[in-house]
């Protein structure tokens, strides 16, 4: 850590802090992998019976030899050796197990994703679902960090109360759960973010005073960034130039959004707190590189990223669609709407080659960090016109410190549950005694 006024600013790995004598021992560590998991909403184009026939979704041969082309993966082609695709999981808890929940899937669905579980149909304080996939992993190695893990957010998720079907808003608000009654809150203002991560200021009213003398947190540690330079080999002076210029330029990114928000100028997210990006490319972008930052200087292993909130009307235009994201997602089974529905998830797949080329680039020891790392993408919901949660969208990015040989498409039987992708996953992440988890009931061949 470097320490300044109101700042703790955690390094990234540098050579300089392994002893000569460990070097060896070091070179064969494995340190436990990066874990990050991301839910978008409202299932996919490719999950209708139109979009299997069209391959819309996943490509339509199984094993190393597939094509990506038709598909709304076709944006992830250049990591296709990182890519595992997993088909036609189920994911039956999100379905209605009594009659008053009927058609209260939208607002169930995003408990159900990384927990697998039922959620209680409640609008009080007594909610209940279960433990998160990514808390499972945090809680096996989250004390070997300074943050156990961190959850993020780009809707809304400040609502109280029930929402609908009698379901509390709580449900929707988050994908993870440290106990099947504790949801953990999730982070929409990168600016929070990054004060989490970085340590800048120690209370609120520090943090205003600190943004208000218009100095970047960097200035506050100059002199403890040259006295360590002193120490340090050229290439580890290099490595911490770029990390710490790579943290001064989100930080100004976050700044200039800040400025521009607060300028009096129309926003097209009025109510969104001032440090949130009114473009949604933008404001993914930026957790991204928040995500990066924080795995570069090993400050937590696990994220979570909840991408969209159910039932939403936001309009993505930069997707060539301009129909609200929610009714078009009810495309009435019709051919031209499908097809619009699916350009919209182009546009969601097409934000991650960002995230993984950054970690891709970015060396830790003798590999980079996707080497090291779980990526996952899917959603609870399959065809959201009717609002199905069978043969759901599903894929893994990343070698996961080797446990993953990536370049394969495997096509579940039918009926088998999302939750033993996600058993098989953790397993291999080194939680081996798990037994089971959700709806599981065995592990993925993959």
């Amino acid at each position: 850590m470097l320490k300044g006024m109101g700042v703790t600013m955690a390094l990234p790995f540098l050579e300089a802090m392994v002893p000569a004598r460990k070097l060896l021992a070091f070179d064969h560590h494995v340190d436990p992998a990066r874990l990050v998991c991301l839910e978008m909403v409202h299932g996919a184009a490719g999950c209708t019976k139109y979009g299997e026939e069209k391959n819309l979704w996943a490509p339509a041969a199984v094993g190393s030899d597939f094509d990506l082309s038709p598909s709304s993966l076709k944006a992830l082609e250049p990591f296709k050796d990182y890519l595992t695709i997993i088909s036609d999981t189920d994911v039956r808890n999100a379905e209605p197990a009594e009659l008053p929940e009927i058609g209260g899937d939208h607002f169930r669905s995003s408990a159900v994703f990384l927990t697998q579980s039922h959620p209680k149909q409640t609008e009080g304080s007594d909610v209940r679902a279960g433990t998160s996939m990514d808390q499972y992993y945090a809680q096996a190695i989250g004390d070997e960090t300074p943050i156990p893990s961190m959850q993020l957010c780009i809707e809304n998720v400040d609502q109280a109360g029930g929402c609908a079907y009698r379901y509390s808003c709580v449900y929707t608000d988050t994908i993870s759960w440290a106990s099947p009654t504790t949801p953990l809150p999730m982070l929409r203002d990168p600016r929070v973010v990054f004060d989490q991560l970085f340590g800048a200021g120690s209370t609120p009213e520090d943090r205003a005073l600190r943004r208000r003398t218009d100095r970047s947190i960097l200035d506050w540690i100059t002199g403890e960034v040259a006295r360590l330079k002193v120490n340090l080999g050229a290439s580890d002076q290099t490595r911490l130039d770029a990390y710490l210029e790579n943290v001064r330029e989100i930080e100004r990114r976050i700044t200039k959004i800040e400025a521009r928000n607060a300028s009096g100028e129309l926003r097209e997210l009025p109510d969104a707190p001032i440090g949130v990006p009114d473009s949604f490319e933008e404001h993914v972008k930026l957790m991204f590189d928040l995500q990066v930052a924080a795995f570069r200087a090993d400050l937590t292993r696990v994220f979570s990223f909840k991408m969209g909130r159910d039932a939403s009307g936001r309009v993505y235009s930069d997707s060539g669609v301009n129909t609200g994201f929610h009714v078009a997602s009810h495309h009435r089974e019709q051919p031209d709407s499908i097809e619009k529905f699916k350009l919209i998830n182009d546009y969601h797949i097409g934000m991650l080659p960002y995230f993984l080329e950054q970690l891709k680039s970015t060396m830790e020891g003798d590999s980079n960090l996707l080497d090291k790392s779980v990526v996952l993408y899917g959603s609870p919901m399959a065809d959201s016109n009717i609002h199905n949660h069978r043969r759901c969208p599903l894929f893994v990015v990343g070698k996961g410190q080797g446990q993953f040989a990536g370049n394969i498409h495997i096509k579940a039987a039918p009926g088998t549950p999302m939750a033993n992708a996600m058993l098989t996953v953790l397993r291999r992440l080194g939680l081996q005694d798990l037994a089971s988890f959700g709806d599981s009931t065995g592990e993925l061949s993959i």
